[in-house]
């Protein structure tokens, strides 16, 4: 980051990214470095997250979803390290082309997109709720093929089919979570959103991403920078003059979704049965 930044939006604002090491996470960063935000950046590789913190002149800090006692104490780590926390950006996540079982004995997608970015947030809500923050969650056009099933959250009795459909109904479930956490949580703002196909290291052991990035070579993909957009002006635009809750399209507000996410009982209820296998109180 420069020592002087081009200017100083967001002087005084404190903003925590999951996933910042790399893609559209790393990308946000140093654009909202660039105003002046004082970056916590959330990575699970050691080098690559040290980098980027010095890049843009924030704090490191290390977490592996694959464990939740690594949320847990990412949670400690950052409620000592900052009085305020202004935004939480739960970007990271991603696309397990096999299906197969975390730490905690949870489905990886489910734990990865879903569980994690749940009990980072609830962990650090009264901190946020005291700075009046937002929390921005990335999610995905992708849920337009979920298939959501609370007897099956994690997808032990179905085909798992290269882990897409997994993927797409942990982005729902990411899209409804923001809706019902806007709805059940005073103080709080709350947005999710598209980024578009990014040329990143998204879905790198999935043989059908493999494909179609060698079949088009990468043509359809957009940058991280332009994928971190949507990131970056939910961030950094205090009023957005759209309904608390509401999922983004890249930056149009009211992107497509499937019907489940209108679902206020179903919203309560993934709510519900997510703080019970977290150990959370509702």
């Amino acid at each position: 980051m420069p020592d002087s930044p081009q200017n100083t939006q967001l002087e005084n604002t404190t903003i925590v990214i999951t996933g910042a090491s790399s893609g559209i996470g790393r990308a946000a960063a140093i654009a909202l470095a660039e105003q002046g935000a004082t970056l916590a950046v959330v990575g699970r590789n050691p080098e690559r997250t040290r980098i980027v913190a010095n890049q843009v002149g924030g704090r490191p800090f290390l977490a592996d979803f694959d464990r939740l006692d690594d949320v847990r104490a990412l949670a400690g780590s950052l409620l000592e390290a900052y009085d305020e926390i202004d935004v939480l950006a739960n970007n990271a996540g991603g696309l397990v082309a096999k299906r197969g079982i975390s730490a905690d004995g949870h489905e990886r997608t489910f734990q990865h997109n879903h569980l994690a970015p749940f009990l980072l947030t609830a962990l650090l809500g009264k901190r946020l709720v005291e700075s009046n923050g937002r929390v921005i969650s990335t999610a995905s056009g992708a849920n337009m093929f979920s298939s959501l099933r609370f007897d099956d959250l994690e997808f032990a009795a179905r085909p798992y089919l290269g882990g897409w459909v997994p993927y797409g109904t942990s982005k729902l479930e990411t899209i409804m979570f923001i809706r019902e956490l806007a709805k059940r949580v005073p103080g709080i703002t709350a947005y999710s959103f598209h980024p578009g196909y990014v040329a990143t290291e998204f879905g790198a052991d999935s043989a059908l991403v493999r494909l179609g990035n060698f079949v088009t070579r990468n043509s359809l993909a957009i940058s991280p920078q332009q994928g971190a957009a949507p990131l970056v002006h939910l961030a950094s635009t205090e009023e957005l003059d759209v309904p608390n809750g509401t999922y983004f399209d890249g930056l149009k507000p009211f992107g497509r979704t499937r019907k489940l996410a209108n679902d206020a009982d179903a919203r309560a209820r993934l709510w519900d049965d997510t703080a019970r296998i977290l150990g959370l109180p509702a």
